[in-house]
Formats: structure tokens, sequence, C-alpha cells
């Protein structure tokens, strides 16, 4: 099982040039399944003697282990795909995860920001210090363009052309989209990179990292989600705050102002419309509590 497990990683990265994020997802969840047969059978078996019942007994397993229902549906996606691999390398003639029905997922609403409460966060770094700089930076950048942190940490100086307003953006499996810039986010950048650059020792090329830490690194996920972890507090705003919440905000507040739902389907890189309609839920939602509000018959 580990052996195909490997050869299944290898072939994502080197044939469908997949990401490492996306690579270390598929190997917990296939590292899961070995750890639930080690478990229970004492062994793993070869991966073309697990049967379609074997597989609904370590779903039944995950949720009995109080597993959500979108890492489990997460886990039986990587299942089928893992077999699919399988029935290509010839080690499997069937796909036993094909008739596992994936779990009835109730999507909650995103959780977003008021703009009165998002300028408190974007004048939170302070702008007298280089990390101060470069934190205000990457916020005003991540809601100027609705990014998803691992996109913001993935930004390069040949990304950025704040000439003409606008980012290059690396987004899911890769794919490439240009996102305009507003005016603060253009100022905080050329803020943060000229500090950058004089505090630098190495000159910076087309494949700098936009963001780094103060040896000259690029920044992680997790440290940018320490960063917005300590101006949250420090501003007393919701704690439950995470830095995809700008990401909605972004979407969520374009939508409230009249942007069409496809063009934020752009903006954001969704593959899918589907994707994008839960943020209508969201406006409906705040249309719905100001009628109420408002409306001197609304009930």
């Amino acid at each position: 099982m580990r052996k195909s497990v490997d050869r299944f990683l290898r072939y994502l990265e080197v044939e469908r040039n997949a990401s490492a994020l996306t690579i270390k997802s598929y190997r917990e969840d296939l590292s899961g399944l070995c750890a639930f047969f080690e478990e229970t059978a004492g062994a793993c078996p070869a991966p073309g003697d697990v049967t379609a019942i074997d597989l609904r007994g370590y779903v039944a397993s995950l949720a009995e282990h109080g597993y959500a229902k979108s890492t489990i549906a997460r886990r039986m996606a990587s299942l089928r795909s893992f077999y699919r691999f399988g029935q290509r390398d010839g080690w499997a003639k069937t796909n036993p995860a094909r008739p596992l029905r994936n779990p009835r997922r109730s999507r909650s609403l995103p959780k977003f920001m008021s703009t009165d409460d998002l300028g408190r966060l974007l004048l939170a770094p302070p702008a007298d210090q280089a990390a101060g700089l470069r934190d205000r930076a990457i916020l005003e950048t991540t809601y100027s363009a609705g990014l998803r942190v691992s996109e913001v940490v993935g930004l390069c100086d040949g990304d950025v052309d704040l000439d003409e307003q606008i980012l290059r953006v690396r987004g899911k499996g890769r794919r490439e989209r240009l996102s305009p810039l507003g005016s603060f986010a253009v100022t905080a950048l050329r803020a943060w990179l000229k500090k950058r650059r004089l505090a630098g020792d190495a000159t910076p090329n087309d494949r700098s990292p936009v963001f780094t830490n103060k040896f000259g690194k690029r920044l992680t996920t997790r440290s940018v989600g320490r960063m917005l972890e300590k101006y949250i507090k420090l501003t007393g705003l919701d704690r439950r705050t995470t830095p995809h919440t700008l990401r909605h905000s972004f979407a969520t507040h374009l939508l409230d102002r009249g942007a069409d739902i496809r063009s934020v389907q752009e903006l954001l890189g969704h593959r899918s419309l589907v994707t994008t309609q839960i943020y209508t839920h969201v406006s409906t939602a705040g249309l719905r509590e100001v009628y109420q509000r408002a409306h001197p018959r609304a009930g």
C-alpha cells in the first residue's frame, strides 16, 4: 500500500505538476487509510485487495472519531484519485472508492468584516517600523485583491506592477490570474518595498519574494496568521478573524456595492460559479436584516 502511495505522489508531482501543499494533503489522507488498516486488521493490505466495503468501514471510522464532513469528503476524493491512478498503473482492476457517497455538507456562511472594522485593522500596524510597513502592505494587498494567504506569501517582485496597479497571482492548481490593486494597497506596497530595499543585502530580482521576514526569507502562511492574531488582539476585534476573512470581506463588499457575480468569480480565481454564489447569500442576509430593521411594516 505505502509503495503504491509513494508512486501516486510522484505521479502528482512529476506528471500533474501538483503543488507541494496538494501533495502534502494527499499524503496525509492516504496515510490515514494505511493507519486505519494497521489499527483494525494489524497490517495494511495490498491496495488492489481493498474493497468498497473496506472503504465504507474507513469512512465510518472517520465519522465516529468526529472528523468534519468537509474533511471526510476530501479524503474520499483523495481515495477516488488514488484508485484512478491504480487502474492506470495496473494494480487496481476497479475503483472501490467510486461507489462511496460524500456526506451531505451544510455550508456555513463565510464570516466577513464591516468596513469600519477593516479600517481599524488596516491602520493597526505601526508605520514607523519596517515590520509594521510590511504588515500593513500584507493586509492592504490581501483585502484589495481578495487573495488567499498562500497567494499573498507566494508573490514575487516580478508579479507586482505598481504603475499599472495590478498583480499576477498564482492560485489553486497553479492557475494564474491578474488582480487589480487599489490605491491604498499600492501606497502600502511602495512604502514596504522601499524599506525592504534599503535594509536588504541582496539585489532583488523578479523571483525575489515580496514579503520577507527579518532574515530576508519568504514569509510562511503561518507567519501571516500569527501576525494577524497580534493585530486582532491589539484592536480588540473578533478573535475568530483569519487571513481568509479578508478575502471573504473583499467578495462580500464588492457584491454589496453592485459588482456582478461573474466579475467577482474572476477576481477570486474560482473555477466554478457555484463556489462564488455563497457570497450572494451573505449579501441577501444583510439586505434582509436592513429591511427588517428599517421597514415600518416588516413585522
